[in-house]
């Protein structure tokens, strides 16, 4: 028998996209106050191609198949939570993504390596630059996360992401999924995305100090070249603290990922736990058949 299977999802806008094994659901709270649910069945191509399970490949397949996911998630939420309903195209979703990832390499490859460059002459050394390179993507990360969490929009949606870590805790702790039961529950969880990508920093400098001296040009394609290791290792290093997160070890590296959590989380109302809770009922009685 299989291991059970490990509920996530993530926080739209005014609403919260669930998954589960075989579908996805994403609820949104109209302007009317009425909740609209989307269900879809969903596929993963690691379950057509073998190869694609294997340790450290699955986490790169995976994190690029929500990532494509979140956006289509992201966009049916903006049209019912403004009443403009609109469906990106395909052509418009590639696009997003490569937008996206192009902005994720400028701001946590190029400029923290080019940053922690120029400060060569006074602190040399291929440990002391990677650390350096390191301290600015994190610094960077956290400047952004804390410029977006002042607009009013995205309070919202951090306050929803808590919704959604609240209903994952309490059907992990096989509680009652009513909101009174819920909102007892932390807003942080393991497995948050959140705790992924910090677990990506402290991973590259540890990958990256293994290449020696490069020249800038080089040092910047290497860690381009070098993102889907990074990603595969984190992601398994999270998937299995989130297995097993009352193990002490596991909870010491998990720690740094929760405090990080309170950046990008916040408490819900209840409505908001009610809309987390209806995705998650819609994705959890599909794979109840």
């Amino acid at each position: 028998m299989g291991s059970p299977f490990q509920y996530g999802g993530q926080a739209v806008i005014e609403g919260v996209m669930m998954r589960g094994p075989e579908t996805l659901a994403v609820a949104v709270r109209r302007p009317d106050q009425t909740i609209i649910i989307d269900e879809k069945t969903v596929g993963s191509l690691t379950k057509r191609v073998p190869v694609l399970k294997w340790p450290l490949v699955r986490g790169v397949v995976v994190l690029i198949e929500a990532l494509v996911l979140g956006i289509k998630a992201l966009t049916f939420s903006a049209g019912q939570a403004t009443g403009e309903e609109e469906e990106l195209t395909a052509k418009e979703i590639i696009i997003t993504v490569g937008v996206a990832l192009a902005l994720a390499v400028l701001l946590f490859a190029v400029l923290p390596t080019a940053a922690a460059h120029l400060l060569n002459r006074i602190a040399p050394g291929t440990l002391i630059q990677n650390l350096l390179e390191g301290v600015f993507r994190i610094a960077i990360f956290l400047a952004y996360v804390l410029a977006i969490g002042r607009m009013g929009d995205i309070q919202r949606v951090f306050q929803y992401h808590g919704a959604e870590h609240k209903v994952i805790n309490a059907f992990e702790a096989g509680d009652r999924l009513v909101v009174e039961r819920v909102q007892q529950y932390s807003t942080l969880h393991p497995r948050c995305g959140t705790s992924f990508l910090l677990i990506v920093m402290v991973i590259s400098i540890l990958i990256f100090s293994l290449l020696g001296e490069q020249v800038l040009w080089w040092r910047i394609l290497s860690r381009v070249l070098l993102l889907p290791v990074v990603a595969g290792i984190s992601y398994e290093l999270v998937k299995l603290s989130g297995k097993h997160s009352t193990v002490p070890l596991c909870r010491v590296l998990i720690a740094p990922g929760l405090w990080l959590q309170k950046l990008t989380t916040g408490p819900p109302d209840d409505g908001q736990v009610e809309v987390a809770l209806a995705a998650f009922d819609a994705v959890s009685k599909e794979s109840e058949k």
